[in-house]
């Protein structure tokens, strides 16, 4: 799905400015808020559908999005911005419907952090699919195209792969629950149920998706701004680097048997994770390294992000063996997440702040990490008085 969406963030599209704003400005704002549009129409999509409608889904929605990427080729500009949008729109409810096969299960937790890690990489690995598309000549306008072509092959192969994954076992569904379809009776129960807790959660996830987003949508500039000299393998060697140190963290939790234990685990993840980027920021004025500046703040940025994916509404699940899903749960942090992105950068560019990417991105690492850590902290004391009738030594408790 990345090969379909972040290729084009290699470009810098710098020769054109429209109404007062960069031509690249526009294109990441319009993708976005097709990709917002998508989370919030996911939330009642994602929970709804059933397993056999997956594959098909997929297929379409892909197929779709490099649709509008070709005519983002055609369509003058400015005028293509709506193509990207469009683009953005299917591609936002693919993430729940790969999150739909793997959750329910033993094993879940790992799976997921893989899920997580491919699309960290992916994230990398895209840019350098872009970037080389450019030295080899293709334009800034095909370019994105060109680069859905390049994926097309490995897509159908891993998505005929998933339709042949076997449905969660009988012991799995024991261990973890049911995760059936829900009513929007059921997602306003679960929710308002929990809510102190899940609101300081969307809150946490609110503030590491600012800091995913702006890192991966400016990562050209950011490594501009470091004085780091970019060649095309840059992007996927630090965000391989960073993979590998979330799903080792994450993945973790596998071996808690006990949900509770490992519901606490996966907040205690999301604290070090802040704290990693507090030092990460610490250690560039004290003369760090550009490269282990950013991969340390890709590791403490992901590690909550991947905790909230992986474990956290996972455990929870498990625990209280409510009817919810994590697909339903994960498109509620989602959309409030990608809604202050846009939020955060209409906000920078209708300010006319003078700060650059570079220091606009500090200083909301600072911020945020401290935040995030008060935020994770209350998550934690809400939810140990809030389960405390679920006995921590049992693996699964039936609601009470």
């Amino acid at each position: 799905m990345y090969g379909y969406r972040k290729p084009y963030t290699a470009a810098t599209y710098a020769d054109t400015e429209y109404w007062g704003l960069t031509y690249k400005f526009g294109l990441i704002i319009a993708q976005t808020t097709g990709y917002v549009l998508a989370k919030w129409i996911g939330i009642k999509f994602v929970s709804e559908i059933k397993p056999r409608q997956r594959i098909g889904a997929i297929i379409a929605l892909i197929g779709f999005a490099e649709l509008m990427l070709l005519l983002f080729a055609f369509v003058p500009r400015p005028w293509n911005l709506v193509c990207m949008l469009l683009n953005g729109l299917p591609l936002g409810v693919i993430f729940g419907l790969v999150l739909s096969f793997l959750e329910g299960r033993k094993q879940t937790e790992f799976l997921i952090a893989g899920l997580c890690a491919s699309f960290i990489l992916s994230d990398g690995i895209s840019k350098s699919v872009g970037a080389m598309l450019l030295t080899w000549g293709v334009t800034e306008n095909w370019m994105p195209f060109i680069a859905g072509l390049v994926f097309m092959l490995p897509a159908t192969l891993f998505i005929t792969m998933l339709s042949c994954v076997p449905p969660p076992t009988i012991n799995d569904i024991n261990m973890r629950s049911a995760r059936d379809p829900m009513t929007v009776h059921d997602r306003m129960r679960f929710f308002n149920k929990y809510a102190p807790g899940l609101i300081a959660i969307i809150v946490v996830y609110l503030f590491v998706t600012l800091l995913r987003s702006v890192r991966a949508d400016f990562a050209v500039e950011l490594w501009a701004g470091l004085g780091y000299k970019q060649t095309p393998d840059l992007f996927t060697t630090s965000e391989l680097l960073v993979s590998f140190g979330v799903i080792a963290a994450t993945s973790l939790a596998v071996f808690i048997r006990n949900h509770y234990k490992a519901f606490r685990f996966s907040l205690l993840t999301g604290f070090t994770g802040f704290f990693i980027v507090l030092l990460a920021v610490a250690g560039l004025h004290a003369g760090m390294g550009k490269f282990t500046f950013m991969v340390l703040v890709g590791l403490g940025v992901y590690l909550p992000y991947v905790a909230v994916h992986a474990v956290i509404f996972e455990r929870l699940i498990a625990i209280t063996r409510e009817k919810a899903t994590v697909g339903f749960l994960m498109y509620v942090v989602d959309s409030v997440g990608y809604t202050g992105y846009i939020g955060l950068m209409l906000l920078r560019y209708f300010t006319h702040t003078i700060d650059s990417i570079l220091s606009l991105f500090l200083k909301i690492c600072i911020l945020f990490a401290i935040a995030g850590m008060i935020l994770m902290f209350f998550s934690y004391l809400y939810f140990k008085s809030k389960l405390k009738t679920y006995e921590p030594g049992n693996t699964a408790i039936p609601a009470g």
